[in-house]
């Protein structure tokens, strides 16, 4: 079955060219084109998508407010596009539930694999750009001093999180614990109940924010 995306973007080039590169794989299939976050709501509603890769800043309703309120649609994955020019609403976009980003001038290959990770509820996308947003933007979001959550976790399952923490995969976290893939992508789920998180970029936020690991210092 094909991954069904809407596109949210103002500029209608912008539109027209992620549908080019997104319709040019077999697997792929654009359903819908939005010009702002309030027409978003409204394609996701009547063409039911996969995923929608949307532009955080348009008129209306902009990104951020959309990907809050698709937080809670059940089914369908919000990727961030964005420029990358350290754009203060990033950090806010990945806490208000979007499972991964992108940045404008990304290869087509980049955005391709982007949409098919985020529609198997795979790793972040690009996780050196996403370290290098998160380093940038942790430092000024009060830390907590930890988290009585932290201590519902298995062993195994603290240690997917700081796999995924690391931007590593689901196939690169089960290479590193050697476990299988599915046993990860189990633990991977039991975690995120435990921490009442929606998405595996909440997951990295919720590492740097609780001290788990820190900007700059590398994960196991």
């Amino acid at each position: 079955m094909s991954i069904r995306v809407v596109v949210a973007d103002d500029q209608a080039i912008a539109r027209q060219g992620l549908r080019m590169i997104l319709e040019s794989e077999p697997d792929i299939e654009v359903v819908g084109e939005a010009v702002d976050g309030l027409d978003a709501l409204g394609q996701v509603e009547r063409r039911q998508p996969d995923v929608v890769l949307i532009d955080i800043r348009m008129p209306r309703m902009d990104g951020l407010e959309a990907t809050r309120r698709l937080r809670d649609v059940a089914g369908v994955e919000v990727i961030v596009i964005t420029t990358f020019d350290l754009d203060e609403y990033v950090f806010e976009a990945l806490r208000s539930g979007a499972a991964g980003f992108l940045v404008k001038d990304s290869a087509p290959e980049l955005i391709i694999d982007a949409v098919r990770a985020v529609a198997r509820g795979d790793a972040l996308i690009a996780p050196e750009v996403t370290r290098r947003l998160l380093d940038q933007f942790v430092s000024a979001v009060p830390a907590r001093s930890g988290d009585p959550a932290l201590a519902s976790l298995s062993p195994r399952e603290r240690d997917v999180l700081l796999g995924i923490a690391a931007g590593r995969t689901n196939a690169e976290i089960a290479a590193h614990l050697q476990l299988e893939e599915s046993t990860v992508k189990s633990h991977v789920g039991r975690m995120l109940s435990k921490l009442e998180l929606s998405s595996r970029v909440q997951a990295v936020i919720y590492a740097y924010e609780t001290g788990l690991i820190a900007p700059g210092r590398p994960t196991r």
